[in-house]
């Protein structure tokens, strides 16, 4: 077996100013260096495994999956904001809870949630600014959390408590960057009181959840929504979620089910700004849909503006790594992977895979006309396998019918400058300032 090409501690450490900014041209260098996969050692007996081989990924999150579990930046740093909910759990607790989340999830049950959707959509996107230069995302950010309200609880609750939730969640997510990307700042956080401050902001979005199920169960009304479907929900003993559990996954569906979606929807306005030709191909599938009155039918229908999403994802994937560690001894090509090895993918570079798309740099959403590429081993927008975002069909509806909407009303302004992107937990847009103007036609 060959050994895993190596990175040194020095050469990270002298990057670390860099990479707490951006750790992407960092990974990207040692690729080059290195080849598809580079150990980089953090000291004596910590290092972690990085790798853009598709195929590396394909093995470890699908065809042998039940070797590889996630990894303690879900399990322990990011739960103890979440809690021990599908996002944040292995083994066996994790998949009693996916048997039991699944069904909310089917496709058949989100029918009864597009209106919902559509419904959040509209009402955020009356909030673009004309004629201006105006930053976009503190739409779309609204707009996919309010959208995880609606579908959640029917917009039934104190709006001052999810503005309130919303700061909570957005802040957990900067503590914990500021935990993984400044290790070496651990004890200050804890002295200074700066982690206990947000582990209070936790509990306090606890007790706003809490009280939102507690007033919903008071109620005795359905609105067949997402909270009625959880609280319906039975495991295989006849028995329902504890509220402990309920309130770690609706904790968890806030986190991941508005951070992704806002992030793909500004990278996409992002992109057809510097391609206004493919706003008028989306313009031209919307005005043969606007009479159709059936959402569903409308969703089938949005052929072109599907591949639009898919190749905004392809190019800025909100999930760009994904981290898994063996539990037991593997090989994969001709290297061996030991026991609690620590896996790191980067799909990012995968989606830029040359091998697999052709002018990988360039935003063509034509090229998923094959539609088979959406299931293919080399693009991963919502993971891969088991594991598999549960939302992945609710985002995909959310953000279709948001560029259906979007492009319906406004049209996006020409930009040129490069696109600027932050990566945290998950890959964030910066600076993204576009200008939109009314459609007159």
């Amino acid at each position: 077996m060959n050994k895993i090409p190596e990175v040194s501690r020095l050469s990270f450490l002298k990057s670390a100013r860099a990479i707490l900014k951006n750790p992407l041209p960092f990974h990207k260098k040692n690729f080059n260096l290195k080849g598809n996969t580079f150990r980089l050692k953090l000291g004596i007996s910590k290092d972690v495994v990085f790798s853009r081989d598709a195929m590396f990924a394909q093995h470890v999150l699908q065809k042998n999956q039940k070797n590889y579990k996630k990894s303690a930046i879900q399990t322990k740093d990011l739960a103890k904001y979440v809690g021990n909910g599908l996002l944040t759990s292995n083994g066996a607790h994790w998949a009693k809870q996916r048997k039991l989340i699944q069904p909310a999830f089917h496709k058949k049950q989100l029918e009864t949630l597009v209106n919902k959707i559509q419904e959040a959509i509209l009402t955020e996107i009356e909030k673009i600014e004309v004629d201006q230069p105006f930053n976009i995302f503190p739409v779309f950010n609204d707009l996919a959390f309010q959208t995880v309200v609606k579908a959640l609880f029917s917009g039934e609750v104190d709006t001052r408590a999810i503005n309130r939730l919303q700061y909570i969640t957005e802040a957990a997510q900067e503590m914990l960057v500021k935990e993984l990307r400044q290790p070496y700042l651990n004890w200050w956080f804890k002295l200074s009181g700066e982690l206990e401050k947000n582990l209070a902001l936790t509990r306090e979005a606890r007790d706003i959840l809490s009280d939102f199920v507690a007033k919903r169960r008071q109620s005795g009304k359905r609105y067949d929504d997402l909270l009625d479907m959880l609280l319906d929900a039975r495991y295989d003993n006849g028995l329902a979620m504890e509220d402990e559990q309920l309130i770690d996954e609706i904790l968890i569906l806030f986190t991941a089910g508005h951070e992704t979606t806002s992030n793909a929807l500004t990278f996409a306005a992002e992109l057809l700004a510097r391609n206004p030709s493919i706003q008028d191909k989306i313009y031209s599938e919307v005005i043969t849909l606007k009479d159709e009155d059936d959402l569903l039918l409308k969703l089938k229908g949005l052929q072109y503006t599907e591949q639009v999403i898919n190749e905004t994802m392809r190019l800025y994937p909100p999930a760009y790594f994904i981290d898994r560690v063996s539990i037991e001894s593997d090989a994969f090509s001709d290297f061996e992977i030991k026991p609690n090895t620590n896996l790191l993918f980067s799909i990012y570079e995968i989606h830029r895979d040359e091998n697999y798309f052709k002018d990988s740099e360039v935003f063509n959403p034509d090229r998923f006309e094959d539609k088979t590429i959406k299931y293919s081993p080399y693009y991963y927008p919502f993971g891969a396998g088991p594991r598999m975002c549960i939302g992945n069909n609710f985002a995909m509806y959310e953000m279709i019918l948001t560029i259906y909407e979007l492009m319906k009303v406004y049209k996006i302004e020409y930009k040129s400058s490069p696109i600027e992107i932050k990566p945290l937990i998950t890959l964030k847009p910066k600076n993204a300032i576009l200008q939109f103007s009314k459609r007159k036609d």
